[in-house]
Parts: C-alpha cells; sequence; structure tokens
C-alpha cells in the first residue's frame, strides 16, 4: 500500500521517515544555518545569555559538529542586565571555546553619544551600539533569536531580512521565501538579519529545551527576588532608577519568561521550578512573553516595528 502525505500525522506515526514537529523545526534551523555558512563571508549570532539565543547557539553546535561553530558571537550589554544572565553568557563562550564580541551602550553614555533616557531604561538605546558593531566588524550576515510568535512587527519579517547600508529595514523590501529558498544577496554596506526560529513558538522553545536537556539561566524558573511594581509588572529593583519613592519593594516567588534590560523586562508569579512545570504553565497562558512582560514593547502600538526601521534586531 502506497503511504501518502495524509496518513502520516505529526507524531506517533509509525513511519521511520516521518519527522515530528520540533524534529521538523531544528532541521529547519540546522538548514538555515548551513545556508548562512555557505552564503556568507562574515557571519555572526546575537547571543544574549537569553533563551532564544541559547536555543539558537545550541542549534548551531549541531549544525557544524564535531567541527567548531564558524561564527562568533555579539552582545548588546546595557549595563542593566541581570549578574545571572551575564554569568551565563560568560560561561557558555569558555566552554564552546567561542570568541565573544561586546557592543557596550555604557561606553556610548560616558562619551556622550547617547544620553540616558529619562525612564532608566536602556533597551531603545542598544540600536546604535549594534549598527556600528556590525559596521565595524563588517558582519554580512547576523543571527537573531527573534520568532513570528512574539510580536506583530517580527511576525512581517522573513527568514532572511535585508538591511541597508544604515542598518534600517524596509518591509517593502521584504523577498519571497518559496520551497525554503533564501535569498543571501546585498549590496556593499548592506547586511542580512537572519532568524532560524522564526517558525517556533515560546512553547516549542521550551519543548525543545526539554528535549534537548539544554541549560538556562537560573531566572528563568521560580525563585525568590525582591521586586516592585510599575505599570502592572513586575521589576526588579536596581542602581538603574527603580525603585521610586511611592513603589515599594516586597519578596515574591517568580520568575521570567523572558531577560533584556533589567529596567524593561517584568517578572511573573510563578512557582515553576522544572521544565515540566514550565512548560504547563506556558501552554495555558494566552499572552505572548513580550506582550506579557516587556515595557518598551508598550511605548506604542508601534514600538517594536519603529525600532527595527531604525536598526533594532
Amino acid at each position: 500500500m502506497t503511504t501518502t502525505v495524509a496518513d502520516v500525522s505529526e507524531e506517533g506515526t509509525d513511519s521511520p521517515y516521518a519527522l515530528s514537529h520540533l524534529d521538523a523545526l531544528e532541521s529547519e534551523a540546522v538548514h538555515i544555518f548551513r545556508e548562512v555558512a555557505g552564503e556568507f563571508e562574515r557571519p555572526v549570532i546575537l547571543f544574549s545569555g537569553g533563551k532564544d539565543s541559547i536555543v539558537m547557539l545550541h542549534l548551531a553546535l549541531k549544525a557544524f559538529a564535531p567541527a567548531a561553530v564558524p561564527f562568533s558571537l555579539l552582545h548588546v550589554d546595557t549595563g542593566h542586565n541581570f549578574p545571572e544572565v551575564l554569568e551565563y553568557r560568560d560561561r557558555t563562550v569558555k566552554k564552546h571555546g567561542l570568541r565573544l564580541h561586546v557592543a557596550s551602550v555604557q561606553d556610548y553614555i560616558d562619551r556622550g553619544a547617547l544620553k540616558e533616557r529619562p525612564d532608566g531604561t536602556r533597551n531603545p538605546l542598544q540600536t546604535v551600539p549594534l549598527t556600528e558593531k556590525i559596521q565595524a566588524e563588517r558582519f554580512d550576515a547576523v543571527f537573531g533569536g527573534g520568532r513570528r510568535d512574539e510580536e506583530k512587527a517580527r511576525a512581517k519579517e522573513r527568514v532572511f531580512s535585508l538591511r541597508d547600508e544604515f542598518s534600517q529595514w524596509d518591509p517593502r523590501r521584504q523577498r519571497p521565501e518559496l520551497w525554503n529558498l533564501y535569498n543571501g544577496r546585498h549590496a556593499a554596506g548592506e547586511h542580512v538579519r537572519v532568524f532560524p526560529l522564526s517558525n517556533w513558538t515560546e512553547l516549542d522553545v521550551w519543548q525543545y529545551i526539554a528535549r534537548e536537556g539544554i541549560e538556562l539561566p537560573e531566572i528563568y524558573f521560580a525563585h525568590e527576588r525582591e521586586v516592585f511594581q510599575r505599570a502592572g509588572m513586575w521589576l526588579t529593583a536596581g542602581e538603574w532608577g527603580g525603585p521610586k519613592e511611592s513603589e515599594s519593594v516586597e519578596t515574591r516567588l517568580v520568575r521570567y519568561r523572558t531577560v533584556g534590560d533589567m529596567s524593561c523586562t517584568g517578572a511573573v508569579d510563578s512557582d515553576a521550578t522544572t521544565l515540566d512545570a514550565v512548560i504547563t504553565e506556558i501552554a495555558a497562558s494566552r499572552l505572548t512573553e513580550r506582550g506579557a512582560t516587556r515595557a518598551d514593547d508598550k511605548m506604542s502600538e508601534a514600538a517594536m516595528e519603529d525600532r527595527k526601521r531604525e536598526g533594532y534586531f
């Protein structure tokens, strides 16, 4: 009897040739990494120590094993990063013998090239250090961990997203990507942002982390932390400008769904201390992690798209 595609289910099939949902996503991402390695001269992976960039690095390691990853890493350090995440970043770089480029927002502030915002958040200040580092190092492909399910502006981007000589994004220049064929052609000075996790969801990421046994920074799991409430979010107290006199600090059992600048990344009340518990919690959620816990995305309806047009990842 002939087996058709319709006869093959996503999970639990008896066919030895059918890929599970996670296997299919992994295969697509590995293909993207190898495609970039073949098309570009100076690719780099954006690595913040957040879960998406961790999964992205894990996939890159798989794509080229047993050889070394042929890309360096780039982190835009706001100066307000979580210490646990920076420790994880440095440990990971050392473990895999990788080269890390750091673009420091604090350096730009110290020399007067950038000014602190009144609200204390530095996440929107990452664009200039990022774009200038890309230009200085002549990176022609920049891997990012953005996913289409996170935010509507990110849903507009293709896997290969062309950026002009000023690192700006124009949605009208998006190229078709039929049959997983990616067009990396670009002019001198331009580069391409590449998103291997475009078709993944937050739940996919967590299920893959569980399947692969990937280590994460501890703040992704429930822990006691001193936080204060602002604009409906639990923020970590710190030297960045919080809390104000009217904001009281309390110790709560929380975890983080996403990791960014301490001044704009909110924690969620949670008792999920294991991967299984986190997956159960995410499966029941009706808000994306950025929609629920990122103050920088709540500045306006088009906050993310405006920043992406300027060069933000």
